[in-house]
């Protein structure tokens, strides 16, 4: 089955067909760095990884931009997002985007989420969404007020088509206060005059300021990736007004599509309202690691389509901690059967062999339709249960041969740990002994004790982390820190 992905832009799923052949050029909106994350951005952030790791698991050359927001993020109430953070820890903004983005990048590493091949961020690409305003203006598409600058939405006929909404119908200062000095109540800011004292603020054409918030996603995008690329993606509860002003301005300043699939992210929600930190209804990342590992974190996440809505609750996480241990548990089994081969039955008959190795070459076939069709992880994921009941099985009744065994360890590697990421490599060294894997936890335990003890806290946390997603737990006590392995 040919790989199909649901395209928000048109409702509808639609076979995918790269702007180049054999490629995929990816841009993801990324995280706005003031804070710590939250379980909110992993819904987000592993839902796209998992499709970033089938994609490459197929073959594509893959180029993924994922933006880093450090200016231009308004709140509500027109206040910088970066300028909130950096008055509530009395610091300079940078300083707040610094230890964020490291901690976002902490965060992402212990959940076991791919890197993007370039993290831009909007404070160093100001030349290039200066260049892009004044293309803007040039084309009608964009006017000067007292040192701002806004789109005008009413110059581009087709605002609306992504979210469905009409601009007659929308109504004004839904995130931030209409300011009089616009055309429409709905023109949205590419540039914003900044007050002397306005801590954040570049020269320009139009005098000293600083960008909006959605001119960065459509510069960045357009430098790294082409005027148009295949996929954008995000999370729905940005679809207005965000995604719906990047194509606003990118196909205005360009003339051609932005982007021809939109893949967005369903919201985690909690009691049915939203996650997130403007409502004080959220989980941090940090604490979630704390009580779960890594591996549940991302069943939980994968236990629904990407594109839909997922209800967090501790009963929920306890559920796919279960599930990921009963998984990974059917995945040590197969290691272990492989290292010391049990006794074979009589059944275990050359022709019992071919039909285990039909059989697994069946849940390849499902695994691939399943992620192919729009990447139905809930569906791959069941294949992988399968293989667990069914791999207990062989080994019980003694019918598993080496060859059946090595498949199945196979599957649980590749389709479970390097697609999913929810299988545990249980080797710490390629033929390890148990001592030296200690001796090796144990190095980084002093090491993260010495990074406590200078107060780089990042590092300490990143240490512990990176453990757990190899299934090494830090147990901390009055007598120092031990570790178990699950």
């Amino acid at each position: 089955m040919s790989l199909a992905i649901y395209n928000f832009l048109t409702g509808q799923k639609e076979p995918f067909k790269g702007v180049t052949e054999g490629q995929v050029s990816r841009f993801v909106c990324g995280p706005t760095v003031y804070d710590y994350s939250h379980l909110g951005h992993a819904k987000t952030y592993v839902s796209f990884d998992v499709i970033v790791r089938w994609l490459r698991y197929s073959g594509y050359n893959l180029r993924y931009v994922q933006n880093i927001t450090d200016v231009g993020h308004l709140l509500d109430d027109g206040e910088d997002r970066i300028l909130k953070g950096a008055r509530r820890e009395r610091v300079e903004p940078m300083q707040i985007v610094e230890k964020y983005m490291r901690e976002y990048f902490t965060d992402m590493d212990a959940l076991g989420v791919a890197r993007p091949d370039i993290s831009p961020r909007a404070s160093a690409h100001v030349p290039e969404q200066i260049e892009m305003i004044q293309t803007l203006i040039e084309g009608g598409h964009a006017y000067v007020v007292n040192g701002s600058v806004y789109f005008s939405v009413e110059s581009f006929s087709e605002y609306g088509k992504l979210s469905g909404r009409k601009v007659e119908d929308m109504e004004a200062g839904k995130r931030v206060a209409v300011r009089d000095e616009k055309r429409h109540p709905q023109d949205f800011a590419l540039w914003i005059n900044a007050p002397e004292a306005h801590i954040l603020q570049w020269p320009s054409p139009w005098g000293r300021g600083y960008p909006g918030w959605h001119i960065e996603c459509s510069a960045m995008a357009a430098k790294y990736l082409g005027e148009t690329f295949d996929i954008h993606g995000g999370g729905v509860d940005n679809i207005f007004p965000h995604n719906e002003c990047e194509i606003a301005q990118s196909e205005s300043a360009h003339g051609k599509p932005f982007a021809n699939y939109w893949m967005l992210g369903g919201t985690l929600l909690i009691d049915g309202v939203k996650m997130s930190k403007s409502l004080g209804n959220f989980v941090t990342i940090k604490d979630a690691l704390e009580r779960h590992r890594p591996e549940a974190l991302r069943m939980f996440i994968l236990s629904g389509l990407y594109r839909s809505p997922a209800d967090f609750s501790e009963g929920a996480l306890e559920a796919a901690s279960k599930g990921s241990d009963r998984l990974n548990t059917a995945a040590r089994r197969v290691r272990e059967a492989l290292k010391n081969p049990p006794d074979l039955g009589p059944d275990a008959t050359p022709e019992m062999t071919n039909n285990l190795i039909e059989t697994l070459d069946q849940m390849r076939m499902r695994f691939a339709s399943a992620m192919n069709d729009d990447f139905n992880a809930p569906l791959a994921l069941s294949v992988l249960f399968d293989l667990g009941t069914e791999a207990n099985r062989w080994i019980d009744k003694g019918i598993a041969s080496r060859e059946a065994l090595e498949q199945a360890d196979n599957i649980f590697r590749e389709l479970g740990g390097d697609v999913l990421g929810v299988i545990r490599a249980v080797e710490v060294a390629s033929g390890g002994s148990a001592a030296r894997e200690a001796g090796l936890v144990q190095m980084l335990i002093e090491l993260r004790a010495q990074a406590r003890a200078s107060r780089d806290f990042a590092r300490a946390d990143a240490i512990r982390n990176q453990l757990a997603a190899l299934g090494v737990t830090l147990e901390d006590g009055a007598k120092g820190t031990g570790f178990r392995v699950s």
